[in-house]
């Protein structure tokens, strides 16, 4: 289901009480040539304004009106803004509307989103990835269209539209190789001498891409200054069905035969597994200079501190020396490896091997997380 689908069903899902304006289209654009006077025609329902990052001169008008209304007793359900990622839109509606505005990331389909049979279901999702039209497509290629597409349309059209000016075909390199270095430890010098830049422009574009909800940098655990700790993070491109187009790998076979198949698995486990932790919750990797290592350490207040093991392998999913040492060193509650086949099982008293749609709906289920500042 598309975002503007979405959109459009929850307005219809609340009849009078919603009214969606599509701010792509010129017609309803026009309709807030004179945005107070609009709002105040439909103060009694929930405004929704789709693509608002098309208009994002409209937040110092909101904000009066949200203020005024607020003096009324009015305070919640008036505006739901839907839109892209834009820095500068962030950085607007968070000066103007702060104190009266919560941000809510929309991601692609999840693992516990989906349902059918687990292993066709898994696969399918991590292969196109789960942006709606490309999930949903009849056929493999019609997926990997539309994933090209959605490429190009980004770079060429949303990219420059959402704030950052940056040279559309270097950024697409330097995506492409963030997809051919997936979940590796980030190495500025490296891809800088690649794009033939400055190590300070390869941080712009991962900020910018990270900034856009493209890239995760996932930071590493560096609480424990008895152990010589790598400090680097690594970095994913979020979305493996956008790493599988980058990287020209259309389906299924074709990505198993891969170099890429393993760091791909665990990226996409890693991006579900954060998406199903409770909010506050805190996530990392962990690895030592002498070789000690976690893929994803999840701290979880109260539910406590959860190390994860990625492996792709059905027949030996068993962790490495270096996973207990970890596991040991951050006093790690429940340790787990995540595979690919269906059944949990423990290989001995302290790990559990288990599915990744199995410890996703658990982490769904512990519950939001309060942390103190650090």
């Amino acid at each position: 289901m598309g975002k503007t689908t979405l959109a459009e069903e929850v307005a219809d899902e609340l009849g009078h009480k919603a009214v969606y304006v599509d701010l792509e289209l010129p017609s309803d654009r026009a309709k807030l040539s004179d945005p107070e006077l609009y709002f105040a025609a439909h103060e009694k329902q929930l405004v929704i304004l789709d693509e608002i990052h098309r208009a994002p001169g409209i937040f110092q008008t909101l904000r009066s009106i949200i203020d005024r209304r607020r003096r009324r007793g009015q305070r919640t359900q008036q505006f739901l803004f839907l839109g892209s990622a834009s820095i500068d839109l962030l950085k607007q509606s968070a000066e103007s509307l702060a104190g009266r505005i919560a941000y809510l990331e929309l991601t692609p389909f999840l693992i516990t989103e989906l349902d059918g049979e687990k292993p066709r279901v898994v696969d399918r999702l991590w292969v196109r990835g789960g942006f709606p039209d490309s999930y949903l497509s009849p056929d493999d290629a019609g997926s990997f269209d539309w994933r090209q597409a959605f490429i190009q349309t980004y770079l060429e059209r949303d990219l420059p539209a959402l704030g950052p000016r940056l040279p559309t075909e270097t950024v697409r390199r330097f995506w492409q190789m963030l997809a051919h270095s997936q979940g590796q430890l980030l190495n500025a010098s490296r891809l800088a001498s690649g794009l033939g830049v400055s190590g300070q422009t390869v941080a712009r574009y991962l900020d910018t891409l990270v900034d856009l909800l493209l890239v995760r940098r996932l930071p590493p655990w560096t609480a424990n200054p008895s152990k010589r700790l790598v400090r680097s993070p690594k970095v994913y491109v979020r979305d493996t069905g956008v790493a599988h187009a980058l990287l020209t790998i259309p389906d299924l076979e074709t990505l198993l035969g891969h170099p890429v198949a393993g760091p791909s698995w665990e990226g996409f486990v890693i991006e579900n597994l954060i998406a199903a932790a409770p909010a506050g919750s805190k996530a990392w990797f962990y690895r030592t200079a002498e070789g000690a290592e976690i893929d994803l350490l999840l701290d979880l207040g109260p539910a406590g501190r959860w190390a994860v093991e990625v492996k792709r392998s059905l027949a030996n999913p068993s962790p490495s020396k270096g996973f207990h040492l970890a596991s040991d060193d951050v006093k790690a509650t429940r340790r787990l490896v995540v595979y690919p086949g269906q059944e949990p099982y423990h290989i001995d008293p302290k790990t559990e091997v288990t599915p990744l749609d199995r410890l996703a709906r658990s982490l769904s289920k512990t519950g939001d997380v309060e942390f103190e500042a650090d």
